[in-house]
């Protein structure tokens, strides 16, 4: 029989870090996943960051796993090309969420490659070249449409015309400045453009990365980004301190962040945002001593959800053993919760929610 190992499935949010040459996007990187180098020769870096939950550590004192391990998310850190940014998309094309660092730092030492700070026109440009290259992807797929409709039959032209309607329709609202997010499409239609993995359909979460002396203007500042970009998921972080803090022990960093009237980690908020913008939630099995957090998107049933925790689970799923965070800490004991009755069984197209404690009954 497979190992455990061999045959599981861990599912892990996957996200591109891209942005202008000095705009600290690879300090950021660094910062997330505290991976410094990348492999010799490769054209991006791929590492993990954690994704912080204190639910974890309450549940831990009640619980006393052998181990836990938190959810996890991976990052992509592009190496640009000599071509620049057109260069480097392929590499984070099938990402989930695609983070866009902005550069709102002064540094002498490192001079802006454009000779003047301007954050709004950096961000214009990174959207300009992610709208030209889903343009460039349409395009493609528009020239072997006509190329398949001289030779199709007539019978399948209908399909075709179709298509290629929709995706003519796709391009001219690019080429016109709105995103394909924002966009009206049809649920039919935004489901099979998932196929293209567009840069402007995925989610964006912008990061303005500010100098030192900008930190006590945190909320302010994100507050006229987010009045400004609305539909843009916001955070205003210094990369450079962020790194610095990252390589401290935790409670010396605390204190310095303390010290900074920073009430918690920036990366920790850049990371919980991007789980919001994916509407991804956390649920948590106990298994043979270790404690897991495991993603899935909101609304996963539960027969989904155990596939995610083993394939064998998800083939012979009879039910799932259910209790929510909250009632589990009133309980404080899965034992006490089965007396009070606080533990239920739920069938295979349950909807997981957030902070689920489950145990996945199945035939093996």
């Amino acid at each position: 029989m497979p190992s455990f190992q061999r045959i599981c499935i861990i599912s892990m949010m996957e996200v591109g870090i891209i942005g202008l040459p000095q705009s600290g996007k690879s300090c950021l990187f660094q910062a997330l996943t505290g991976l410094k180098e990348g492999a010799p020769g490769t054209a991006f870096r791929i590492g993990v960051a954690r994704v912080p939950d204190p639910r974890l550590k309450k549940l831990e004192e009640l619980l006393r796993p052998k181990k836990t391990a938190p959810a996890e998310v991976r990052y992509i850190d592009v190496i640009l090309p000599p071509k620049g940014l057109a260069g480097a998309l392929p590499a984070i094309q099938r990402a989930d969420a695609l983070v866009l660092v902005v550069r709102a730092f002064k540094n002498d030492a490192v001079p802006h490659p454009q000779g003047s700070l301007d954050p709004r026109r950096d961000l214009e440009a990174l959207s300009m070249e992610l709208s030209f290259s889903d343009m460039a992807i349409l395009e493609h797929r528009l020239e072997k449409l006509a190329l398949q409709l001289k030779a199709a039959p007539a019978p399948e032209r209908e399909n075709l015309h179709r298509e290629q309607s929709f995706l003519l329709g796709i391009k001219a609202a690019l080429e016109k400045e709105t995103l394909v997010r924002e966009q009206a499409l049809p649920e039919e239609g935004a489901r099979a453009l998932e196929s293209f993995a567009l840069f402007t359909a995925k989610p964006w979460l912008l990061v303005l990365n500010i100098g030192e002396e900008d930190i006590p203007r945190t909320q302010s500042l994100e507050a006229e980004w987010r009045a400004r970009y609305p539909k843009l998921g916001m955070v205003a972080l210094c990369a450079r301190l962020e790194k610095e803090l990252s390589e401290l022990p935790d409670a010396e960093a605390g204190e310095f962040r303390a010290s900074l009237g920073l009430k918690e980690s920036a990366l920790d908020r850049l990371i919980r945002l991007s789980y919001e913008l994916l509407g991804l939630i956390s649920f948590f099995t106990v298994v043979s001593g270790e404690m897991r957090a495991w993603t899935v998107r909101r609304g996963t049933p539960a027969v989904k959800a155990a596939g995610k925790v083993h394939t064998d689970i998800e083939r012979g799923f009879i039910r799932a053993e259910v209790i929510g965070y909250e009632d589990f800490l009133r309980a404080g004991s899965l034992a006490e919760a089965r007396k009070k009755g606080l533990l239920r069984l739920e069938g295979k197209t349950y909807p997981v929610q957030d902070g689920d404690i489950i145990t996945f009954l199945f035939n093996v």
